[in-house]
């Protein structure tokens, strides 16, 4: 250990791979995170070390780097300073991972070291959830990430960090980078200590060969005798090294005073090493069983390994997702261009975004013409077109052209943040299946090692004395409830990063079993099955003026305005809108809120908006018989007029167009079962047009949020379980009393959902799929822990009977935790 943080407080030699002067590890290769300290540049391994260490220096604590080699034995973490430095309290050092929301509270996701099994998640969720001033903490187990929510005027994170550390555990903010760099630590760990056990088992098996053919034979003894202290020797690193994690998570659930997973295995492994240590030292060699002992921590650790790497690969969606934006950007500055972390980025930075490389934040581009990827959140494998004015998401990738955009979200406000949060969310919530699960894990615990102690005592007293103790040591290895608490985790997180990948964002972790049980989805028509966005679909000449000067008129007119129907207009014709030579020909324009514009163009008095706003310039009040017809042949319309003091121009017909996907969406979920209702606020001829055109029945137009708040409650009151998929923003009473709540969503809305579910890529077609992923999680988790409940029913009975020996015990356990976890794989997107 000294060794590595030696390494980071001295220069790179020419030719070695650099270490991160802050934690030691080691520096990718072509990342430039840099800092002068002490005089010399210094190189990190991410921005997040480099902010660390500028915040020391800052502090004129730079002594911290001096001397933090006295320190023997301390990880090369800044979590471990946290005693003397409250590093990860600087404003400066939060911007990058903490979230700040309504009422002084903020969000961070951290990452746990020392995860080991489901009774450390546990525990630490106990420990922190009773600190004051913790609002929230969850552990993903899959991905050992953490969401963490605190009272910022209660509680500061050091101290939230130093009671995990208190716990045995370290706790840091999440990086990806710096996870896999974690996972990989863990991963070769766990092989070492797999190798370790590996080799000891098979030569103390090979001893124990010996022993059982050189038993009983004549002038034999002594070498027998020799045999087992060898085989002791070999052992005890097994269980020592190899089989250290149990008895360390055992230690820190029993100084906490509970019982947790670990509790059995320890007392099992430890208990079967010193039985047959003390039968070796006193020549009692029908009760040495090292080769039982090797074996059980050879296949624990194996199960364990694997059971890990299974958890890892079902938490790649999660991950994947923290690698999309790049570690450095170029900023645009008055001296030029320099490379600076993405970490340092503020709204209003000017970026400059080369071809192949991915925007660094959410913004605006200022200049140039490109394609841009957003497979991301559209789920388009073309690129699009972005030009000066349009809007850029972090994460996508540019494809052509240098564009330079302006900086508008940083950190934990951009969309990409937002899906990662929402998703880390969902994963760490537990279901009530979950919960139930939970809560029975320390009783059966407890009930095991009772359980335990009265089948010792019956073999002891009326059975076998000589067998009694392997019959104990037997039932608690073979009862270990891992895979009862792993049932519905690893489900979870492989059906939600299986859903993001459609597009359907998980974000509270009990909508899936919700949503797997709903029998009605009620849909909003406006941003939802249509696209909320209107065109112009049919102009209509009624006067003495053609249609492409109406068209002009009506552009001019809307040239200034900001609503849905303005926009319109600005679209057609001329790309740029009106010249500036139009502008100024257009005279004394106003608009009419509600009603429509009204300006002076080349002398002639306009107006256009609602048909009664426009006949009022002139003398005829009467409904023109045209746009009764116009309104007969487009029922499902807006209709806009233009008019002068003489009577109408033109008529302009406004549709929101359906959404491709809505047909498949509606279909899919009709041919599940579902029924499909449609409620809007939509004039009632148009929403029971595009009733007809999807095929659903029961469509209301007209309705009130209030309205479709009763409608909802009158179908729940029947008995129905509903889901309401709805835009999110006018939709938001009938979404928080909706059973399960889909929000359409794209930049800002995304940010702000509280919907249970979120389409963010805007396509209701992936619902039907969606609802056959939760009714196939419900039945995966069901299964999980019928298989976790099951297998301890018939093994716990059969090891009290005598029927199975110590190492088969471990490997029935083993197979079953990580059957458990392999059957949670299967949720897993395919394509």
């Amino acid at each position: 250990m000294n060794a590595v943080l030696q390494s980071a407080l001295e220069p790179d030699a020419p030719g070695e791979a650099r270490a991160c002067f802050h934690c030691g590890l080691p520096v990718p290769a072509g990342s430039d995170f840099s800092l002068t300290v002490d005089g010399e540049i210094r190189g990190f391994c991410c921005p997040g070390c480099r902010a660390v260490a500028a915040a020391i220096i800052d502090a004129g604590l730079g002594d911290y780097y001096r001397h933090r080699t006295e320190k023997a034995g301390a990880p090369p973490d800044p979590a471990a300073a946290l005693d003397a430095l409250a590093l990860y309290d600087s404003e400066q050092v939060q911007r990058g991972f903490v979230h700040v929301t309504p009422g002084n509270l903020r969000e961070a996701s951290l990452m746990l070291e020392g995860i080991v099994c489901a009774a450390c998640v546990w525990l630490s969720e106990r420990h922190v959830q009773s600190l004051p001033g913790v609002v929230s903490f969850a552990v993903n187990y899959s991905t050992h990430r953490a969401r963490v929510r605190w009272d910022q005027s209660r509680i500061s994170l050091s101290a939230i960090l130093r009671a995990i550390t208190e716990i045995g555990y370290r706790a840091h903010p999440f990086d990806p980078g710096r996870q896999e760099a974690v996972f990989r630590k863990e991963r070769d760990r766990a092989l070492r200590r797999l190798a370790v056990a590996g080799l000891g088992m098979m030569q103390v098996m090979m001893i124990a060969v010996a022993l059982w053919l050189g038993h009983g034979v004549p002038g034999q003894e002594d070498m027998m005798q020799f045999l087992r202290w060898v085989a002791m020797l070999v052992a005890a690193p097994v269980v020592f090294y190899a089989g250290a994690g149990f008895f360390v998570s055992a230690w820190r659930d029993l100084r906490r005073r509970r019982l947790g997973m670990d509790v059995p295995v320890a007392l099992a492994i430890g208990s079967t090493f010193v039985a047959s240590a003390w039968a070796t030292m006193t020549g009692h060699p029908e009760h040495v069983y090292f080769e039982s002992v090797t074996m059980f921590v050879f296949f624990l650790l194996t199960g364990r390994y694997l059971e890990m790497a299974a958890r890892q690969r079902a938490g790649q969606a999660t991950e994947s997702l923290g690698r999309l934006l790049p570690a450095v950007a170029t900023r645009v500055g008055d001296d030029g261009d320099e490379e600076v972390p993405v970490t340092e980025l503020l709204p209003g930075d000017r970026v400059r975004i080369r071809p192949g490389a991915p925007v660094p934040a959410d913004g605006v581009v200022l200049s140039g013409t490109s394609s841009v990827d957003e497979s991301l959140l559209t789920g388009e494998s073309l690129p699009r077109r972005r030009a000066t004015g349009d809007a850029l998401v972090g994460g996508t990738v540019n494809v052509e052209s240098p564009l330079v955009m302006r900086v508008d979200q940083v950190g934990q406000d951009t969309v990409l943040s937002s899906i990662q949060r929402l998703l880390e969310r969902a994963q760490t919530e537990k279901p009530p299946m979950a919960l139930l699960a939970e809560r029975g894990t320390g009783g059966f615990v407890a009930a095991v090692l009772l359980l335990t102690l009265v089948t010792g005592l019956v073999w002891w007293l009326w059975v076998d004395p000589a067998r009694a103790f392997w019959v104990m040591v037997t039932m608690l290895v073979v009862s270990c409830p891992c895979a009862l608490a792993l049932a519905t985790p690893a489900a979870i997180t492989a059906a939600t990063g299986a859903l993001t990948g459609r597009g359907l964002l998980t974000a509270r972790g009990q909508a899936l079993e919700h949503l797997a049980g709903i029998t009605d989805v009620v849909f909003d028509k406006t941003g939802t099955l249509t696209e909320g966005r209107l065109s112009l679909r049919k102009v209509a000449v009624l006067g003495d003026v053609d249609e492409a000067g109406c068209l002009e008129y009506a552009r001019i007119l809307e040239a200034g305005s900001e609503h849905p129907v303005g926009r319109v207009f600005q679209r057609v014709g001329s790309s740029g809108g009106p010249s500036s030579a139009e502008a100024a020909a257009a005279g004394e324009v106003r608009a009419h809120p509600g009603r429509g514009m009204e300006g002076v163009i080349r002398g002639r008095r306009l107006r256009i908006g609602a048909p009664d706003f426009v006949r009022e310039l002139g003398a005829d009040t009467q409904a023109d018989p045209r746009l009764v017809r116009l309104a007969e042949q487009w029922p499902h319309g807006g209709h806009v007029v233009l008019g002068d003091d003489q009577g109408l121009l033109a008529a302009f017909v406004l549709e929101d167009r359906t959404r491709p996907d809505a047909l498949e969406a509606v279909a899919g979920l009709k041919a599940r079962g579902i029924t499909v209702h449609l409620f809007s606020g939509d004039a009632p001829a148009a929403v029971s047009f595009l009733a007809r055109q999807l095929g659903i029945e029961d469509a209301r137009g007209g309705l009130s949020p209030a309205d479709k708040l009763t409608a909802l409650e009158a179908l729940q009151s029947a008995g129905r379980t509903v889901a309401m998929v709805g835009d999110g923003v006018n939709d938001a009473p009938v979404l928080s009393k909706a059973h399960v709540s889909v929000a359409m969503a794209g930049g800002t809305q995304l940010a702000q959902s509280g919907a249970d579910m979120i389409l963010y890529r805007d396509q209701p077609g992936v619902l039907p799929a969606g609802l056959d992923k939760a009714r196939e999680t419900v039945a995966v988790i069901r299964q999980n822990i019928r298989w976790a409940i099951g297998y301890n029913a018939l093994a716990l009975p059969v090891a009290a009977a005598g029927l199975l020996t110590p190492w088969l015990a471990a490997l029935g356990m083993s197979l079953s935790s990580l059957l458990v976890v392999v059957n949670a794989l299967r949720l897993r997107d395919s394509r």
